[in-house]
């Protein structure tokens, strides 16, 4: 082991042993040696798990169980240990951690898409225990933090899962910090001159920022000193992810986003005065300045399922700003910070990690029951658990229950019971009758009306929002329906058998094919609801078979050679994935792509492929929401093989004698550059101009693009 990596090591082990006991630490780190010393566990492999597990340690808190199972799965990989020796000598609990990192890794290992089938079984996989979402949330920060040490392709790929899957999961989980780093380390792979433009600004607003924050705080910090509150308070900038959404949710440019920081106070006082004193340091801060009563946020009264309390107001600040104040104890604080994992350090009080368990359950079971459902859905419902806001709603015992925000009666009562669900016919929600698509506010008090004649329809899925709500009404259907077609089934069998007719199953399949239903099961469900009459399918059955020998395409199931398929025969311009035939594409309106652009796919729904850059406005929403249907692309090496682009140039200048004439004439003396359309605009001395122009290639409109804003008088030149 070189100099470096041991001086690294034995920091590693100072920090580490502060989360076991003697006994344990030592066990734990003899095998670690003797690993080491008999060449089994690499130096590479050593630095990688010591530095996860320190990560671990440092960032969520993790026990010593979940520590230990990183190290231990390391071992287990290179063949230093056993399954049986894990478990006998470090017990149950950290077994089932390495068992849940086994499977976890193992689907990573097979170099799978996580759209598969496999997303699936990963999510079980985390399902199992808490922890071993979290080590792969860990894992997956070292990762992001390392990045640039990867091919760029590899960098995309690892920035898209982040984004969309791990980064919502440390949401999920209450690790805040953990999930605000992956949002901008993705955002800055995904696309870097966002990243770059707000960083930069962010960093020429500094000073000024600094003064306010501090302009702000010194008043509120001698209120809260002569309450006799022990506190710290410090104002903290909003992520780059987080001002990004904002500008893009709001529709404004960086200078108009105004709560780009935060303010937090930090009581430090015993457990059971917490909630007084957040609410006494509450009326200090709205005494001094007035709030905005939509934005009050009480996570006090009512914690989040993964235990987030804090209090949040949005207050109108010096200089007529508006500022967010977070109020918190120093618990609840770290809490916020490394999330579930601090509840086992403040064991026996109400923020334990309940919720979250009975959330994990709940996936299990959607997950697990969610078979006969598509990949994209069990993503997408998936994503809904993950994303959810709460409402906070009453039975009429008085018991409080939360559901997302948006949920209806119907959603409550399938929370309660799958019976419940299935045979609501409404509710009384405060005393008042409503129907089962009541969307339910915060405070109702619900008592939920069932009758037996009462079953699920299709429509019911638009009247709810949880995915168990979902699950349980598609399985109550699919039930209900196959009863049905057991019926039909028996009805036909036993007409069939009366007239002494003999037919194979296959051949009853072809007739419902040929009667247009998509399976056998609609199709005996057709004949239990009188929709088909059996004396008509006596004739049908005894027809002989007029099956042609010879296929033939009819009009309607003929394509036309889509443009990549014409691009193809000469020489592919467009690479995708891993260089697919045959796929239609077309080239994104938002951003215009061209020849040279670095650019990605993204997979619609019926319209093909479509190729953004990836610089594009829209591409950290699709890679946020839709990541798993990203794909990458690359221009051939063929130049000009896509032909001419259309391109917009948004051009800002003064508006002197001239300026326009002199545009258009650097434009019209480039080479293969033509000019298609120019609309000028002037006011107030300066003028804006959008020029359509025809491109081969980036290149070529880049030196274009140089040569504009080197003509006097131009400010800026923007590629639309």
């Amino acid at each position: 082991m070189n100099e470096v990596l041991m001086t690294c090591y034995r920091q590693a082990v100072c920090e580490l042993r502060e989360a076991y006991a003697p006994a344990d630490w030592h066990r734990l780190r003899n095998a670690v040696v003797e690993a080491v010393r008999s060449g089994v566990l690499s130096d590479e492999r050593l630095q990688q798990t010591v530095g996860t597990a320190v990560l671990a340690h440092r960032e969520i808190a993790l026990g010593h169980h979940g520590i230990s199972a990183i190290v231990l799965y390391a071992l287990l990989v290179e063949g230093a240990i056993t399954m049986e020796k894990i478990e006998s000598d470090y017990g149950a609990s950290t077994t089932t951690i390495v068992r849940g990192l086994q499977k976890a890794y193992g689907l990573y290992e097979r170099n799978v898409a996580v759209d598969t089938e496999n997303f699936r079984k990963l999510l079980i996989s985390f399902a199992e225990d808490v922890r071993v979402i979290m080590i792969m949330i860990v894992e997956r920060l070292a990762t992001m933090r390392a990045l640039d040490k990867y091919e760029p392709d590899a960098q995309q790929k690892i920035a898209r899962e982040v984004s969309y899957l791990y980064a919502p999961l440390a949401h999920r989980m209450g690790l805040y910090a953990i999930k605000t780093e992956l949002e901008d380390l993705s955002l800055k792979y995904t696309s870097y001159d966002i990243y770059k433009e707000i960083a930069y600004k962010l960093n020429e607003t500094k000073r000024s920022r600094d003064a306010y924050i501090t302009q702000f705080i010194e008043p509120v910090k001698k209120a809260l000193e002569a309450q006799g509150l022990t506190f710290s308070i410090k104002g903290r900038t909003k992520s780059i992810h987080s001002i990004w959404n904002k500008m893009r949710k709001q529709q404004v440019p960086f200078e108009k986003v105004y709560d780009l920081f935060a303010i937090r106070v930090i009581i430090d006082c015993p457990e059971e005065q917490e909630k007084a004193a957040c609410w006494q340091a509450f009326s200090v801060v709205t005494n001094m300045y007035s709030y905005n009563i939509n934005r009050l946020r009480d996570w006090i009264s009512a914690p989040k399922p993964n235990g987030y309390e804090s209090l949040h107001v949005t207050v109108m600040g010096p200089q007529g700003k508006w500022v967010e104040v977070q109020i918190r104890t120093k618990r609840m604080d770290e809490v916020a910070e490394k999330g579930v994992a601090a509840h086992w350090k403040y064991k026996g009080i109400k923020s334990d990690s309940s919720k979250m368990d009975e959330w994990l359950k709940n996936l299990r079971e959607i997950l697990e029951s969610s078979a006969d459902a598509t990949d994209s859905e069990v993503i997408n419902e998936f994503k809904m658990q993950l994303y959810d806001d709460d409402v906070f709603v009453f039975t009429p015992k008085g018991d409080l229950h939360n559901l997302p925000k948006g949920a209806t009666v119907l959603d409550f009562a399938f929370s309660i019971h799958t019976s419940i669900g299935a045979h609501c016919m409404g509710a009384v929600v405060n005393d008042k009758h409503v129907s089962f698509k009541y969307v339910l506010q915060n405070g109702d008090q619900i008592s939920v009306l069932t009758s037996p004649n009462q079953t699920p329809k299709n429509d019911w899925i638009n009247y709810v929002v949880t995915t168990r709500a979902r699950t349980k009404i598609r399985q109550s259907i699919k039930d209900i329906e196959h009863k049905d077609a057991e019926d039909g089934r028996e009805i036909l069998w036993r007409r069939l058998k009366n007239w002494k007719i003999e037919v194979t199953d296959g051949e009853v399949t072809r007739l419902s094919k040929k009667m247009g239903y998509k399976t056998l099961t609609d199709f005996y469900v057709a004949i239990h609801n009188g929709k088909i009459n059996v004396l008509t399918l006596r004739d049908k059955l005894t027809e002989p078979d007029e099956t042609p020998d010879t296929a033939q395409h009819s009009a309607g199931t003929f394509t036309a050679e889509t443009e990549l398929q014409r691009i193809s025969s000469q020489g592919d311009a467009l690479v995708i994935d891993r260089n697919l035939k045959n796929v239609d594409y077309t080239l994104a309106k938002c951003c215009n792509p061209i020849y040279g652009d670095d650019i990605f796919g993204f997979v619609t729904i019926n319209n093909g492929i479509k190729i953004h850059r990836k610089n594009c406005p829209n591409a950290p929403q699709m890679i946020e929401k839709f990541g798993y249907r990203i794909v990458n692309a690359r221009w051939s090496g063929q130049q000009n093989a896509g032909g001419e682009y259309p391109i917009t140039l948004r051009i800002i200048g003064h508006d002197d004698i001239g300026i326009v004439t002199n545009i258009t004439s650097v434009i019209t003396k480039e080479n293969n550059v033509n000019m298609r359309s120019i609309s000028v605009d002037s006011h107030d001395g300066l003028f804006e101009g959008n020029i359509t122009v025809m491109v081969k290639e980036v290149g070529q409109l880049e030196q274009l693009m140089r040569k504009i804003r080197a003509i006097k008088g131009v400010k800026q030149v923007l590629r639309s």
